[in-house]
């Protein structure tokens, strides 16, 4: 299964193609804004959020699947710094406030970097803060390399998640610097040589330093994946046979069969993880030769075989991962022994080490169980439109294997993660709702 955790390689070049996007869009704003009249300084930001805005799109319409955050996140900080230039201006002409002439257009000399690096740090800042709640991020989750593996391919999230807090860092040194000298030696006569270094060029030279720093990175990370062959070419993917994996998780009783000595392809360590997996040259594998599989993987035929959840690469749409139940009968004593090595255990101290010791356990067995968890617990507690079923709010119920086996729900629909994440515990719920109900109705007349 380490074929589907490769990166192709078009993702390290488009990791490093947004970066570079986000750096020159922010050096745009800066220096043009020097370049042309002040005044037209709002309008040279959104003109730049704009071309931010339609790369996106064309990013997003496209077949690589690259993390999106760093690059919106810089979208809306250009948007945000136009925008509250534009209310500075208007409240200092309406007389609400007497602004510095730094922060206004008419005048000069209007410092753009007074108002755009500030207002970066606290954008990017919420933004991934928040970004585990942001719904770009939570489809992100649930479509990430068939639904957990990632294997190599986790580097993009990293790599994402380490431009983020890039530009947060970056963008805090900035907005120090500036507003330091502006507050203690900037003399406000005329905008000298070292006033203008300051103010402008150190912002531009950070930005530069950023550019390169990542270059040598992305290159260095290029080698080091093709070195260790976790590294796909967009060519090998167009050449590649699809191939569906099968994954099975046998249960009897309230016991999960597992053993404590597979290998996690990354760290290379042993972990707990189910032994029943297999791979085939083939798009798809009917259910009744699923049922003979893991029928000869056991060693028993008449187990019940209960689907799961299944997730197709986002990527290429070649590799498919499939997970299964198989229900035993009877007690554990009936099977002392299957075919694959392995132990019973109970799901108690499969849920205790989930829980508490999720890195003895492989990342797939954590995420299928978080999945499993999620979606049964929440139908519990609540109903289908987000509101919970008792008022009792510290009421925190359980389950066992026994309650999977029985369950009607179907666990490939993501509709119980969604409500698990927006329901009547999230604060305003029901204006939230209303509006979200009524964007949808109006998508809906529009498409």
């Amino acid at each position: 299964m380490r074929d589907i955790g490769k990166v192709n390689s078009s993702q390290i070049f488009g990791l490093w193609k947004n970066l570079t996007v986000c750096l020159l869009a922010i050096t745009g704003t800066i220096v043009v804004s020097k370049i042309l009249p002040y005044y037209l300084a709002p309008i040279v930001a959104l003109l730049i959020a704009s071309g931010l805005y339609l790369y996106v799109y064309n990013v997003r319409i496209s077949s690589t699947r690259i993390c999106m955050l760093p690059i919106i996140s810089i979208l809306y900080s250009i948007v945000g710094y136009a925008f509250l230039t534009i209310i500075l201006n208007l409240m200092h002409v309406w007389g609400l406030f007497n602004m510095p002439h730094e922060f206004i257009f008419f005048t000069e000399p209007f410092i753009p970097s007074l108002i755009l690096n500030p207002i970066s740090f606290i954008v990017i800042s919420l933004l991934f803060w928040r970004h585990n709640k942001l719904k770009m991020c939570i489809e992100c989750r649930s479509n990430r390399s068939l639904g957990g593996l990632r294997g190599a391919a986790g580097i993009l999230n990293n790599e994402a998640h380490r431009q983020m807090k890039n530009f947060i860092i970056l963008s805090g040194i900035l907005t120090l610097i500036v507003w330091l000298y502006y507050q203690f030696f900037y003399i406000d006569v005329n905008l000298n040589g070292r006033d203008s270094y300051i103010f402008t060029w150190v912002t531009v030279l950070g930005l530069l330093v950023d550019e390169l720093y990542f270059s040598f990175r992305y290159y260095n990370l290029y080698l080091d994946l093709k070195e260790n062959n976790e590294l796909i070419t967009p060519a090998e993917l167009r050449d590649m046979t699809a191939k569906t994996y099968l994954r099975f998780y046998v249960v009897c009783g309230d016991n999960l069969y597992v053993t404590e000595h597979s290998h996690e392809p990354q760290s290379n360590k042993e972990v707990i993880d189910t032994p029943f997996f297999t791979k085939h040259s083939m798009n798809g594998v009917m259910e009744g030769d699923i049922k003979r599989l893991i029928g000869e993987m056991t060693g028993v035929k008449n187990g019940e075989l209960k689907f799961f959840y299944g997730r197709k690469s986002p990527d290429d749409d070649k590799h498919s991962l499939l997970r299964y139940f198989y229900f035993l009968d009877g007690n554990i004593c009936d099977y002392p022994e299957l075919e694959k090595a392995g132990i019973w255990m109970p799901f108690d101290k499969v849920k205790y080490i989930y829980s508490n010791y999720p890195s003895k356990m492989s990342e797939l067995a954590v995420y299928d169980i978080t999945r499993l968890a999620t979606i049964i617990l929440t139908e519990k507690i609540f109903n289908e439109d987000g509101y919970r079923k008792s008022g009792i709010k510290s009421y925190n119920p359980t389950f066992n294997l026994q309650e999977v086996r029985k369950s009607t729900i179907d666990f490939q629909d993501d509709k119980w993660i969604k409500i698990s994440l927006f329901n009547s515990d999230t604060p305003l719920y029901k204006v939230k709702k209303w509006w979200k109900d009524r964007s949808q109705r109006s998508q809906k007349k529009i498409s």
